[in-house]
Formats: structure tokens, C-alpha cells, sequence
């Protein structure tokens, strides 16, 4: 252990967030943690004197000039205008990898799974959670989903070495590509990519309903997944809740130049000052942590005591169960059982041993390769109440240098050749190339094109070139384009 304290910032939270992180530091104290804490205001208090994230723009210096954010959860005022200070703060920081182990402990914690043990890496940065939304008419609103590249491999490649590095044995990718076929399909096929290179890890892809389905079913023949933001965060309190409490979720967040750490459950403001929360969410966070900055041994003593704390049956409300519980506890009294067993390990539960191989570590990108990008046309969004089979006849009438090729309404066609029967709101997406397939169109003939259209009394909510990668569509396809 070094001699000299480590830096961190620690954030109290809202509701039950500062009694947990109370229980936890007194945890950490007692096992001789050796951490220098640097205090920081984030949530409620924060969004209601004005700040949008939720924070002090001042804090960001403290959160650069330690090594790990120790969070407690924030409450999120009701309304609009005010950002996700987590997605915010991952963001910014880079912290592209969200790790979430999820373990049963079992009879001591009621689980239908006993010997479920499963780590969750999430992607933290893109996805649906960049939360770029726009409402473009009175009837639509639009989210965009973001997968990259270099996002997609980094995180699939940290999966990977964190299976390596923890002795796991199975990768499991979980997407939608069977719809999404460019965002999850870019996902699923860097998976494939990089699965090659670890000829000693057995990996899969399951489609995220049917693997949803599965994992609910038999977590037990999952053991490291990696999946695209959103699904990861449905699926990481989901098998939580395996577990026997969504209480008993730690999760660290990683990047290159940062680190966070925090209980996966909310700052649940209705238990706030009655010293019943579970702390052991946050306490597991803190062992990532500890892991995280080197401090195995600290780290493991903690670990142990909580195992042995959850062994001899002393249980929060969350937990406790009449027959196999011996004794209800609050908050404090939780940490207060667990710094008595420090130094002890659980004698029927399996006991934890951490060694330096096991840090959490960040890895960069490759470059991406180079590929031929060739604009063929444009999606022109249009916001219209007029028919489906007349607007395309009056938007194939328009004097424009490119050819109108289709009309689609929410994905499904309806010019040419579409059916009355479908259904459509006022929002409009209308196809336009040149009239040779795949030969490119320079930017002249699409500001013409748009010009033709706006000269007519058209609409246009926004625009989406379309472009050819090695000759392959970077859009999605229908029977025209």
C-alpha cells in the first residue's frame, strides 16, 4: 500500500446519497484506504440554483486533478432543461466503458439464479444517450442513435481483455441488427473483428429480445457481455435485480483520463434520513474503485467483510428474508458489521482474491480504415398534410436537377406503389438521385434540388445525404434508391 494518500472526489448525492456514502467512507476508513477526499456538489441543490448539468462549472477541476469520482446518487428535478449529469460527466471525461458485475449470493440473498455470475460492459458515450432530439413537426419527434467506429471498438476490445485479465471464459454481444442493419450492424461486425484475435474466449451474438429473454431465464451461461448503451443499461439493473436486489449493484465507470464510480440504483428520496438504505451498491462501486487505483489488498479485505457480513445474515430491508436473515440492520449498522469483519472471509460464500493483472484498464482505437465516400443523393424530410400518393406526384413534378426515387412515411413506402392502408403522420421522407444508379452528385445539384423544392412551396424539415462506402450504402435501403 502506498504511503502517500490517494486523491479522489466524492459527491454525497441527494436523497439516501449521503448517508450510504457515509456508511461507505467509514468502510473505507477502518479498512485503512489511505484516500484523501476531496468534496464536490452535484444534483439537486445544483440544478435548482441554475446549473443545467447539475454541477458547478468549477467543479470540473477537481474531477481532472484526482484520480476517481466516488459518486453517490443524484436526484434530477422534474421538467425539462435540465441534463443527465452522469451521461455529462461520462462524456466529457471520456469515460467510454461501464462496467457492471452482477453475482448471486446465494441462500443468503433470495435469487431463483444461484450460481448466476455475469459482468455487463456497456458503452457509456453513444447510442441513444448522446440525447441529440429534435421535434420536427407537430405530430414527430426525433431521437438520433450514434454508433461509431472507434466507440464500438473500444468498448468491445475492452470486453475482451477484461475477460482475459479476469480469467472469464465467454464474450456475448447482444444487438438488434437484424432491424438496425447500419448502427447495431456496425456494432455486431467489429464485434466479429476483434473476437478473431482471442482464439481462447468463446464469444456469441444473441439479439437483444431473445437474449433479454434468455438471460431473465438462465443467467448462468452468460459471462461477460458487451453491449450498445441503452441495451446495457436495461439489461445491467435487469440482471441486478437477478441478483435479489438492484441495492446490491456497484458500477465503475472508465477512460483514458478519468474514472467514476457509483451504486447502479437512484438516490430513492422517499427512504432519505430513516437510515434504511442499502449501502452495499455503493461499497461494491468502492471496491472497482480500489481495484481501479492499485489498492488490491484494501480492495479484497473490504470485499471479504461484506461477504462475510452478507453470510452471517445481517441484511438491510431490502435483503432480509424471515428464516434466513438473523438480523435486520439500518445503514449505519451495515457498516458498522462489515468494518467488524474486515480482516475475516466468508466461510460458505466463495472468497474474493484480487491481483494487480485485475485493473480496469482504458484502451484507445485503432485509426479507422479508408474507405471511398461517394454522395449518390439526399433525403429531403418534408413536413406535409397532403396525401401520400399526391405529394409524390407534386414532388416528381418539381423542375430538379435530381430524380425523385421514392417517399416514405415512418420507414414504410408510400410513393410510388404504396397502399392506403398505411397509416402516416405529417412528416415526410423524400428520396432523391441522379437518375443512374450509384453514380455521385456534387453538392450544386443537391442545393439545386433543395432550391427547386423550397421555390415550390415545400417544407423541408431537414436533409440527409446519402453516400456510398467501397460501393456499399451508408443508408438504409428500399427497393429504389
Amino acid at each position: 500500500m502506498t504511503s502517500r494518500k490517494i486523491p479522489i472526489a466524492v459527491a454525497d448525492g441527494d436523497g439516501i446519497g449521503p448517508e450510504i456514502m457515509g456508511a461507505v467512507r467509514y468502510v473505507l476508513d477502518e479498512a485503512g484506504a489511505n484516500l484523501e477526499y476531496h468534496p464536490i456538489e452535484i444534483g439537486e441543490k445544483c440544478y435548482l440554483a441554475g446549473m443545467e448539468m447539475g454541477m458547478s462549472p468549477l467543479t470540473w477541476d477537481v474531477l481532472r486533478n484526482t484520480k476517481a469520482l466516488l459518486k453517490s446518487p443524484v436526484t434530477t428535478p422534474q421538467g425539462g432543461g435540465y441534463k443527465s449529469l452522469n451521461v455529462t460527466i461520462r462524456s466529457t471525461l471520456g469515460l467510454y466503458a461501464n462496467v457492471r458485475p452482477s453475482a448471486s449470493y446465494a441462500p443468503f440473498v433470495e435469487t431463483k439464479h444461484p450460481k448466476m455470475d455475469i459482468v455487463i460492459v456497456r458503452e457509456n458515450e453513444e447510442d441513444l444517450y448522446t440525447g441529440v432530439e429534435y421535434r420536427q413537426t407537430p405530430d414527430l419527434c426525433e431521437a438520433i442513435k450514434m454508433i461509431s467506429s472507434p466507440g464500438s471498438e473500444k468498448i468491445i476490445r475492452f470486453a475482451f481483455e477484461y475477460a482475459r485479465s479476469h480469467g472469464r471464459k465467454k464474450v456475448s454481444c447482444f444487438t438488434k441488427d437484424n432491424i438496425l442493419k447500419l448502427t447495431d450492424g456496425l456494432f455486431h461486425k467489429i464485434f466479429e473483428e476483434i473476437a478473431a484475435e482471442y482464439h481462447e474466449i468463446e464469444t456469441e451474438h444473441w439479439i437483444i429480445d431473445i437474449g433479454t429473454a434468455k438471460l431473465a431465464d438462465n443467467p448462468e451461461v452468460f459471462d461477460v457481455l458487451v453491449l450498445p448503451n441503452l441495451y446495457g443499461d436495461i439489461l445491467s439493473d435487469v440482471a441486478a435485480q437477478l441478483t435479489g436486489s438492484v441495492g446490491l449493484g456497484g458500477s465503475a465507470n472508465i477512460g483514458e483520463n478519468g474514472a467514476m464510480f457509483e451504486a447502479i440504483h437512484g438516490s430513492a428520496p422517499k427512504r432519505a434520513g430513516t437510515n434504511s438504505a442499502n449501502p452495499s451498491g455503493l461499497l461494491l462501486a468502492a471496491v472497482l474503485m480500489l481495484n481501479h487505483l492499485g489498492v488490491h489488498d484494501v480492495a479484497e479485505r473490504i470485499h471479504n467483510a461484506w461477504l462475510k457480513t452478507i453470510e452471517e445474515g445481517i441484511h438491510t430491508y431490502d435483503i432480509f428474508r424471515e428464516g434466513v436473515s438473523k438480523k435486520r440492520v439500518g445503514t449505519k449498522e451495515f457498516a458498522d458489521a462489515v468494518a467488524k469483519f474486515l480482516g475475516q472471509k466468508p466461510q460458505k460464500l466463495k472468497a474474493v482474491s484480487y491481483h494487480p493483472t485485475e485493473k480496469l484498464t482504458a484502451l484507445s482505437s485503432k485509426a479507422p480504415k479508408n474507405e471511398k465516400r461517394v454522395c449518390v443523393g439526399v433525403d429531403v424530410y418534408l413536413y406535409s398534410k397532403i396525401a401520400p400518393n399526391e405529394l409524390g406526384k407534386s414532388l416528381a413534378k418539381v423542375a430538379a436537377p435530381l430524380t425523385l426515387k421514392l417517399v416514405t412515411n415512418r420507414g414504410a413506402k408510400v410513393w410510388p406503389e404504396g397502399l392506403p392502408e398505411t397509416f402516416c403522420i405529417d412528416q415526410f421522407r423524400a428520396r432523391f438521385s441522379s437518375k443512374k444508379r450509384g453514380e455521385g452528385v456534387n453538392p450544386e445539384l443537391i442545393l439545386g434540388t433543395l432550391k427547386a423544392l423550397t421555390d415550390e412551396g415545400f417544407d423541408i424539415v431537414k436533409t440527409e445525404n446519402l453516400y456510398l462506402f467501397d460501393g456499399k450504402p451508408g443508408f438504409s435501403t428500399h427497393e429504389i434508391y
